[in-house]
């Protein structure tokens, strides 16, 4: 008898044991996207920040300091569809914000979808083209539609797809008009947009003007070149107003003000079940401008924005409660100078001129034709109902292309279809298939050399740089410990790392592990 009740003493001791050493599935998750932010940037400006807000999320979080996407040409619309289903551009089909609609040859928006209609604006917009499930769809799965997904955000794009395929509500601040708009997507009256609209942004953005938030942000100064950083004073009129108001360091109040009316709603984080609320912040350059007072003041800014957000999800739902994640889109806008006149070598590539050759060169060879039927990005298309009535091989004219377009002056690299569908694998030629998709990208990608001008279709210049960017990874709340680590991680790391930690499965496309390092 003895030896019997030893055994049930041990095995209840070691339940107890494994009992305490699980974690509670957090309440609430919280992503937070900000657009353009820069982790040098982001630590330069510490001495501007209050206690509460990205200074605290740095102290008291786990930070990955060598974080990057593992694709090229990141926009905002692949960025944020990468952090949230765990994959790249290649499988979850989001390739960037505009690509071309091989039938029409005209550009199309990432999430355009003419089946539905948009509520508070004009446009149609949807996750249609996004292909693989997100987080939030795992989690909706997981828990028979009972958790609760919403995403905020300046900008249509990130708003829909980091809320996925069954999210409650997408909202975003329209482009015309300034109001919170959304889609029926979501339904008819979606009750996430209700809560939001109190918040009448359009008519107050004619009385809104944007200077330096207080006497200390002008008279720190991190940029080596010495700026004069003065003041400035913007406000918001003509057609463009509410872009540029998405394009400065105040769209960041508008966004936590939002957050904060969903909170006090107790929509979110207030049963056993838990939910997801994906933002989106910016951090980026004021219409491009380079402004170095204006940049700073937006940190400054953001930082605040991070700390009333942090109160609010303490106050309804309880950061004890709460898993949250602070990233980047791993990209900026930055303005470039001429190169020439620090003597370093430039000169513009113009991706039409390179098409209008290569089909006069196709002439030469196959006969009289419009074999190269478009040209985007830096994506060329060929005419592939022209190459199938004449039963001319597409392969051997995709080698012929590649033969060809080496040759330009500029160019860095050709990655045919064929090459990258079929090609040996390479750390180079990996980034860019990731960023490719058979359904929406062109036949050939012209790889510009770093430092040449891209002159697009449109005639907007673009300098070309291929170098590191410093993207921020935090982890903060519930159970998650101080500390930095230096080891190399990728974006993709996040949506696995939080479906392990609510217990769900991770995205269909996503075959990364977990970070499993983030606990006390």
């Amino acid at each position: 008898m003895k030896p019997f009740i030893t055994t049930i003493l041990a095995i209840l001791s070691t339940t107890g044991i494994q009992a305490q050493a699980t974690h509670a599935v957090p309440r609430l998750v919280v992503g937070i996207t900000v657009d353009q932010l820069r982790s040098d940037y982001m630590n330069a400006f510490v001495p501007l920040y209050g206690e509460g807000g990205l200074k605290r999320l740095m102290a008291q979080g786990t930070s990955y300091t060598n974080v990057q996407y593992k694709s090229t040409n990141v926009d905002r619309a692949s960025a944020i569809a990468s952090i949230f289903t765990g994959t790249v551009p290649y499988d979850h089909g989001i390739v960037s914000s505009m690509w071309l609609d091989r039938e029409s040859l005209r550009p199309v928006f990432c999430v355009s979808d003419s089946k539905v209609r948009g509520i508070g604006t004009v446009e149609g917009l949807s996750p249609v083209n996004l292909v693989t499930t997100t987080i939030g769809d795992e989690l909706k799965v997981a828990t028979k539609g009972k958790a609760k997904v919403y995403a905020i955000a300046p900008y249509s794009e990130a708003a829909i797809l980091a809320a996925g395929h069954s999210g409650d509500c997408a909202i975003w601040i329209d482009d015309n008009n300034g109001q919170w708009a959304s889609s029926t997507y979501y339904g008819s009256s979606p009750a996430c947009l209700r809560y939001i609209n109190t918040t009448m942004l359009a008519n107050n953005i004619a009385n809104i003007k944007w200077t330096p938030s207080d006497y200390v942000t002008g008279r720190i100064n991190y940029y080596i070149q010495g700026d004069d950083l003065s003041a400035f004073n913007h406000r918001f009129t003509g057609i463009d107003k509410f872009r540029d108001y998405k394009r400065c360091g105040l769209v960041n109040e508008t966004v936590s003000t939002a957050a904060a009316s969903l909170l006090r709603a107790g929509e979110l984080g207030t049963d056993g079940v838990p939910d997801l609320l994906s933002l989106t912040y910016y951090a980026g350059n004021f219409n491009a401008s380079g402004s170095t007072t204006e940049l700073q003041d937006t940190y400054v800014r953001l930082d605040r924005q991070i700390e009333e957000l942090l109160a609010a999800i303490d106050k309804h739902v309880g950061l004890s409660n709460t898993l949250i994640f602070l990233t980047s889109t791993g990209y900026d806008d930055s303005p470039e100078e001429d190169l020439s006149t620090y003597g370093i070598p430039s000169s513009e590539f113009k991706l039409d001129r390179c098409a209008s050759l290569l089909n006069m060169f196709l002439t030469a060879i196959y006969g009289d034709g419009q074999y190269v039927e478009a040209h985007y990005g830096q994506y060329i298309y060929l005419n592939h109902k022209l190459i199938e009535q004449r039963q001319l091989n597409l392969q051997e004219i995709l080698g012929r292309c590649e033969d060809f377009l080496f040759q330009f002056h500029g160019v860095r690299d050709v990655y045919t279809s064929r090459r990258l569908m079929q090609g040996a694998w390479t750390p180079g030629i990996s980034r860019i298939r990731n960023s490719y998709n058979p359904h929406c990208s062109g036949d050939i990608f012209v790889e510009i050399t770093p430092g040449m001008t891209l002159v697009n279709e449109k005639g907007v210049r673009k300098v070309v740089r291929d170098s590191y960017f410093e993207t921020p990874l935090i982890f903060f709340g519930q159970g998650i410990k101080s500390q930095k680590i230096h080891t190399p991680v990728t974006i993709d790391y996040i949506a696995p790392t939080i479906a392990h930690s609510i217990r769900i499965r991770a995205p269909n496309s996503c075959a990364v592990p977990p970070l499993l390092d983030l606990s006390e």
